[in-house]
């Protein structure tokens, strides 16, 4: 609680300087810009030009692989399609209210006119589109082809275990990435697919895949810091909110800036329609946008808590053991077929997010250090100011972790290494020295050990947290009223700056 007040402090004190987004129009991809509701085959390829990879030695083999991989694109939810029909029914009220008072309709974007809901009367929500099912198809194809030597054996499931949450989506993610990985593979139709397994544990008791699910503790920060997150965003929304009414001529709220921000986002992300709700906003707006909803998930599933990601323990137990369990296999001469070769899961943002914190990624050097000793860290910079932290590719649909184990046979410093990609490119670990290739020893030891010290159960079921939350609210509500009083410290600014 103390860090998430250190970070509010933090933003007070930049609050007082504004900067002015530039951002040219046609260079401008809307698509780029949709945090984690961003398509996977828009985005994968969106790297850091300063990060050279390391080259994979010769003499090293690939010995096992770990794939922690989110769903991929799917429908609005049930809760996101009632704020449509909502939506919807705001749109006529203002435009009923823009008609009585005789406003000029020239300003009025023509699409608001009768629009309805493209998800309109659906009983269903949150299902694996079809976009969904083809980008986890071809990344399973791709994975294939890029680890042939662990992927050359028939499948088993002991072999080749595939594990997925009981969200529909996920497991129907699992089994579109399976039928790309065996295609070819069997006998089955003209694709010569095959029959494979996916296991998923019950929802109630997953704490490897779904451990956000199980932290009660986890829960408690979370429901105690929304409305703290939504107060961060409101000057955001309130200065786009003005701009809209000045543009367009509608009385717009700040929900109803809210609301056509997440149409957006589902139109371009699902629909390609990038000229209606996307329309609505500059370049410069989406990006503010975008920021807000970057910061949203660094607090409650990212480095703004360290219990966002100490959570995901069990998963990171789960990878190094399957580690020394190759490593194993190897050094006693397994026979090939006897072995697991590869572990692949499939889950959701609140998985990949916070295992991705385990592993230091998207951090600066000494940022890494702060949070092997659980310190606060600063909120991600507010734009045109460049940041690592993007929901867009630390967690789009279908984003993923690959770390590969790798076996060399005459290196004499180390005979085991990790290297790790981030949506199919080498990503660096501060906790390595900044390289994609690490020592295994290295790896267990600098990156992973400060983790796995926690236990699970005493960081969920202890109910220390949730006493520490509650007795800090009373201290964050003053904290936030003076945050936002501090937006009169620069007379000439309206802007909102982190």
């Amino acid at each position: 609680m103390t860090r998430f007040m250190l970070i509010l402090v933090y933003i007070c004190l930049a609050a007082a300087g504004t900067a002015t987004i530039s951002a040219a129009d046609e260079n401008f991809d809307v698509r780029h810009h949709l945090s984690t509701v961003s398509r996977y085959g828009v985005v994968k390829d969106i790297t850091s030009n300063s990060f050279v990879p390391s080259k994979i030695p010769e003499h090293c083999t690939p010995i096992h692989l770990n794939l922690v991989a989110r769903h991929g694109t799917r429908a609005p939810t049930k809760k996101k399609m009632r704020e449509f029909d909502a939506l919807a029914s705001r749109l006529e009220v203002l435009l009923h209210d823009a008609k009585e008072l005789k406003q000029s309709s020239d300003k009025i974007p023509s699409w608001f006119w009768g629009w309805k809901s493209p998800w309109k009367g659906k009983l269903t929500g949150g299902e694996l589109i079809c976009e969904g099912e083809d980008d986890l198809y071809h990344l399973g194809i791709r994975i294939r082809d890029m680890f042939p030597e662990l992927f050359n054996e028939d499948y088993r499931p002991d072999i080749y275990p595939i594990k997925a949450t009981q969200v529909p989506r996920a497991s129907a993610s699992a089994v579109a990435f399976g039928m790309g990985l065996f295609s070819g593979k069997g006998n089955l139709g003209p694709g010569h697919h095959r029959a494979f397994a996916v296991i998923s544990e019950s929802r109630a008791s997953d704490t490897v895949l779904r451990f956000h699910d199980c932290c009660q503790n986890y829960k408690s920060f979370r429901r105690s810091q929304e409305p703290a997150v939504d107060k961060l965003k409101e000057p955001v929304l309130d200065e786009i909110t003005t701009a809209l009414v000045q543009r367009y001529g509608l009385n717009f709220t700040r929900k109803d800036t809210s609301s056509l921000w997440l149409l957006c986002k589902q139109e371009a992300s699902l629909l390609e329609i990038y000229d209606q709700a996307c329309g609505l906003f500059s370049p410069s707006e989406v990006a503010l946008l975008e920021w807000t909803d970057d910061l949203e998930i660094f607090i409650l599933k990212g480095y703004g808590n360290s219990l966002n990601y100490r959570m995901g323990v069990p998963l990171l137990q789960d990878v190094i053991e399957s580690m020394e369990q190759a490593i194993k296999a190897k050094e006693e001469g397994y026979v090939p077929g006897s072995y697991e070769k590869a572990r692949l899961r499939f889950a959701h943002a609140e998985t990949l997010l916070p295992f991705s914190c385990l592993l230091g990624l998207f951090l600066e050097g000494p940022e890494f250090d702060r949070i092997q000793r659980e310190e606060p860290l600063q909120l991600p910079p507010k734009p045109p100011q460049k940041r690592n932290w993007k929901g867009s590719i630390v967690a789009p649909f279908a984003g993923n972790n690959v770390l590969v184990l790798y076996s060399c046979s005459d290196n004499n410093s180390s005979k085991y290494f990790v290297h790790v990609q981030h949506n199919e490119h080498p990503v660096p670990m501060p906790g390595c020295k900044n390289s994609d290739l690490c020592p295994f020893d290295v790896f267990k030891q600098q990156i992973a050990a400060p983790h796995l010290k926690h236990d699970y159960d005493a960081l969920c079921n202890v109910n220390v947290e949730q006493s520490e939350n509650r007795h800090a609210s009373s201290r964050i509500s003053k904290l936030l009223s003076w945050l936002f009083n501090c937006k009169n410290v620069d007379a000439q600014a309206h802007h909102f700056e982190l």
